[in-house]
């Protein structure tokens, strides 16, 4: 198989560390949050000392989200020979989560690098095989955009062409920047087809009004559906948005699991048979502002796995209950101002 799944950060950190050490040739690494806080896994200390060694290494970071990393880092990632570069555009982000490795793996997910992500749970996919040409196809439009002048990288930029029955995975490409809206389509598309079961995965919750008709709709027509969201998130405004949606999916027959570990992870699985793992979130900025990443998958094996990692997280899940939990006074504050600019954003 050329899948590997990695449930939660440190497993990610660990085997990215243990790749990036054993690089030879190249690191191309595109990251929504990068830190230098993180005790177990130095990986500033290592990217240095694989840029000093001559690997070629070149980072797209996000200006947002990794806005405290220090500029005594910044300084030496380029002073040891890294070409690094900053996203900053008018609310966009790049969101997306790619690191590749001697341009033959690639690590594609929801994993950030930061301390306050340690015991955080998550999904990364370590990535062989005929996908990876369309992963350097991806970055290399990001370093283009970002304004890269490395021939080496930017000849990837070349359109690889996937033609989906043919393959067992594709990428999921999403940017306004990039005018392309991919994941709307791709979610309407898949929800309209689920004859079974829908099977999602999010830390921040915040569904477009198309979403919440598209998964409507599923219910009515029998569709089981089911979302895992963590009881509490890394932010409290947050846990309360997601609660008022809790609380009107939950009203609609869809099932709210409540996580009770923080669960950064996203995640959708139709009918057991298709899957995606990616960088998106089910909120607004990730449909309409941020670059984002994902991978889609329609192997058995690998499906199956997608699968076996969702339920082995509901097992420790609280069934989110309308009729118990119910909205407190702040939520009747809140809810109302949510919904107007759900209408109109």
């Amino acid at each position: 198989m050329n899948y590997k799944f990695y449930t939660d950060s440190q497993k990610s950190w660990q085997a990215m560390f243990e790749t990036i050490a054993l690089a030879e040739k190249s690191i191309y690494f595109e990251m929504y949050i990068f830190q230098d806080d993180m005790t177990d896994f130095d990986f500033l200390t290592l990217l240095k000392e694989k840029a000093k060694a001559g690997l070629k290494i070149k980072m797209i970071l996000d200006s947002f989200g990794s806005a405290d990393l220090s500029k005594k880092a910044i300084l030496e990632l380029r002073e040891s020979g890294v070409e690094l570069f900053f996203i900053s555009r008018f609310f966009h982000h790049t969101h997306r989560k790619i690191l590749i490795l001697d341009e033959s793996v690639a690590f594609v997910g929801g994993v950030n690098f930061h301390q306050s992500a340690k015991n955080w749970n998550d999904l990364v996919v370590k990535l062989r095989g005929k996908i990876i040409p369309h992963v350097l196809n991806s970055f290399a439009k990001a370093y283009e955009k970002c304004g890269g002048k490395d021939v080496s990288v930017l000849r990837y930029r070349k359109n690889k062409k996937v033609i989906l029955g043919k393959m067992h995975s594709w990428l999921v490409e999403h940017s306004p920047m990039w005018k392309k809206g991919t994941f709307k389509k791709v979610y309407q598309k898949k929800i309209s087809q689920a004859g079974k079961s829908i099977f999602l995965v999010t830390p921040y919750f915040m569904p477009r009004r198309w979403l919440i008709a598209s998964l409507h709709q599923a219910v009515l027509r029998g569709v089981k559906v089911e979302v895992l969201v963590p009881q509490f998130t890394d932010h409290y405004l947050i846990d309360r948005i997601n609660y008022v949606f809790m609380y009107k999916f939950s009203k609609l027959g869809i099932n709210i699991y409540l996580t009770k570990e923080m669960n950064h992870a996203k995640m959708m699985v139709i009918d057991e048979k298709e899957g995606m793992v990616g960088s998106q979130n089910l909120d607004y900025v990730s449909f309409n502002l941020n670059s984002e990443l994902g991978v889609f998958f329609n192997e058995p094996k690998t499906v199956k796995k997608l699968v076996e990692i969702f339920l082995n997280w509901k097992k420790n899940t609280i069934l989110f209950d309308p009729k118990i939990q119910k909205p407190n006074f702040f939520d009747y504050i809140l809810s109302p101002i949510i919904s107007f600019f759900n209408r109109i954003l």
